[in-house]
């Protein structure tokens, strides 16, 4: 019998993406597309028959927020997130990427210069990645990706501090306003990049995106040097392009902030602007954050405004990882942004700056600012109404790797606790321990919590490895803010951030929290993580449709229901960096990956032809309707 399909997929509940109830049936594959939907087709017609009895068969997931941009180039099958149901990626992000090459001109290397403090990965690893980029035009970058062996499809965006870099050189691009001429230049490199298959612009504005080079460790990236004219007339371009604008707020200017995203207003601008926009997070330090978000999505696209406006919510507790005093909420507070501007490497800069009286001076009126006494930072404390991510709360700083072993899983509360203990002489040991020993030779002179944070700096610098949640604590919040439907699951930031974050699985932890409601909050979730995000992109995705590219992916519920992110959670070697990296496991709960029409991933192993084979395509956008 001659076979008609390559692959059938037998008795799975079908989520389709569109959002409608699931329902019982079999899906048949050919030639990398959907052949056919029905509730029974015969087995006997394919060449390979899968069961997916007990299973969840709905499109290949999209992560839209990712900064896969650089590890493309070293492995672009990107397992890490293959291996959780992600079959499309959209990349330069934030206002960086490679469209441009390595840019390298002079001294300067941008991508070092750009990607090091903002992603905190390595110079090294990132050297690696620019020695790889030798093409100067966004064209020719296109036409690279689509040599590449990806594993997912991959969407991209032109990156603005890239753009300037271009234009004005990288010196000027951070030291002035770019000149009419300039702004002409990018404007038309902007839209020769849309028509050529880019799917929008991506600008940023949070206000600790730092620099790694000297002498600019004091200066943001390229794009916040941008005035407003620049980012009106740039996103001009995107609006007539019919493309979409991703963006980052100016996080302490909530004005601005409504300034630059009222430019989303088709009542104000003619046609609405597509805008994506990072992030809608309940800040523990800051309650009022999420408030506004919330409000400013509803406000942009009301009636009255008539935007296009989507803020990206995180699918989980926002756990941030440091590695000593290296952690991205560091840089919002200047002593702590000292020491993040070192090189990761640079560990006696490090020590010097931390016994510096001056640095020491400023740390602790920093670090016990609004904890004593009566004042209005103090008040502000306790309203949760800090201007600071970072909660500077011992309690909630929880050690998950330390060269005192039985300080692993302590808060820095509690070891600050047996210091005081061990200074007042009231912790009587039976017999001295590597812990007791370390306290009496480094931290007799701690006097207060402060002092105590500094020592731990200086003892163990990045071999001290600690995390903090410091937003999204409540699951019921965080469900709340996915199931929102101004707001859009999809802040990921996969690809970043070597040791400091882990957010591959937040597709499948979206749908976790989902499916406490039952099968309709689950169809609803998989058209936010699938349909939706394709069609706000303009791209070919997110269906199981007759003729669609099969890019699919089968579940287990239970798998799934019964998961834990931060039991999974674990830093493992890469050997495409050579370097560790903070990953997720979630094996068990994706059991078959299809891109393409191709098995992927399968019994949690990835296809042994990864990084060989090409199954990912890169998606250009659709016409606009």
């Amino acid at each position: 019998m001659t076979k008609l399909w390559d692959t059938m997929i037998t008795g799975a509940k079908i989520f389709d993406g569109t959002g409608a109830p699931p329902f019982i049936g079999d899906l048949a594959i050919k030639a990398g597309r959907i052949a056919a939907i029905a509730p029974q087709l015969d087995p006997a017609h394919a060449e390979q028959v899968v069961d997916g009895g007990g299973k969840w068969l709905m499109p290949g997931l999209l992560d839209i927020h990712t900064h896969y941009d650089l590890e493309l180039e070293l492995e672009p099958a990107l397992p890490e997130s293959v291996r959780h149901g992600t079959t499309t990626v959209v990349i330069a992000n934030c206002s960086l990427g490679l469209a441009f090459g390595n840019q390298r001109k002079g001294s300067a290397d941008p991508i070092v210069d750009c990607f090091a403090r903002v992603e905190n990965i390595p110079k090294s690893v990132l050297r690696a990645c620019a020695d790889k980029a030798t093409w100067s035009t966004p064209a020719e970058y296109l036409a690279h990706l689509q040599q590449l062996a990806m594993g997912p499809n991959v969407a991209v965006l032109m990156p603005h501090s890239m753009l300037r870099i271009e234009v004005m050189g990288f010196d000027d691009s951070i030291n002035r306003h770019a000149t009419p001429a300039e702004l002409a230049t990018m404007q038309q490199l902007l839209a020769d990049a849309l028509d050529a298959g880019f799917v929008g612009f991506s600008t940023d504005a949070l206000p600790f995106h730092y620099l790694a080079n000297e002498p600019n460790t004091h200066k943001t990236i390229p794009t916040q040097f941008a005035p407003f004219e620049e980012i009106k007339a740039l996103t001009d371009v995107v609006r007539e392009k019919n493309a979409i604008w991703q963006g980052t707020p100016p996080k302490d200017s909530p004005i601005n902030t409504l300034k630059t995203f009222l430019l989303t207003s088709g009542k104000l601008h003619q046609k609405p602007l597509t805008t994506t926009v990072v992030a809608a997070l309940d800040v523990h330090s800051n309650r009022n954050i999420v408030r506004l978000g919330k409000l400013m999505a509803n406000l942009l696209n009301s009636k009255l405004l008539a935007g296009d406006f989507h803020l990206q919510a995180l699918a989980a507790p926002f756990k941030v990882w440091a590695d000593g005093a290296i952690t991205p909420l560091a840089e919002e507070i200047p002593e702590l942004r000292q020491l993040n501007a070192l090189d990761l490497e640079d560990r006696v800069g490090r020590q010097a700056l931390l016994k510096d009286s001056t640095f020491i001076a400023n740390f602790k009126r920093m670090w016990l600012k609004g904890k004593q006494g009566i004042s209005f930072a103090r008040l502000q404390r306790w309203l949760r109404l800090e201007q600071y991510a970072l909660t500077r709360t011992l309690a909630d700083m929880v050690i998950a790797r330390c060269p005192i072993a039985v300080w692993n899983g302590k808060t820095f509360q509690q070891i600050f606790e047996l210091v005081k203990l061990v200074n007042a002489g009231t912790l009587d040991y039976l017999e001295p321990d590597e812990s007791l020993k370390l306290i009496q030779s480094e931290f007799s002179e701690v006097d207060d919590e402060a002092d105590f944070v500094l020592q731990m700096l200086r003892s163990f610098d990045t071999e001290l490895s600690w995390y903090t949640v410091s937003a999204n604590r409540d699951t019921d919040t965080v469900r709340k803010l996915i199931m929102h439907p101004k707001l859009l699951p999809g802040f990921n930031d996969s690809g970043a951030h070597l040791t400091n974050m882990a957010f591959y699985d937040c597709n499948l932890r979206a749908l976790q929290l989902a499916a406490l409601g039952g099968d309709e909050d689950t169809a609803y979730m998989v058209k936010r993580l699938t349909k939706d995000p394709a069609d706000l992109f303009r791209i070919d995705a997110g269906s199981l449709a007759e003729g669609a590219r099969a890019d699919l992916v089968l579940i287990n519920p239970d798998e799934l229901l019964s998961y834990n992110s931060d039991q999974h959670t674990q830093r493992v070697y890469r050997d495409a960096f050579q370097h560790e990296q903070m990953v997720n496991r979630s094996d068990g709960v994706v059991e078959h990956v299809w891109i393409n029409g191709a098995l992927i991933w399968s019994g949690n192993q990835l296809n042994k032809q990864a990084g060989d084979q090409r199954w990912g395509q890169l998606l250009k956008p659709t016409p606009a309707p």
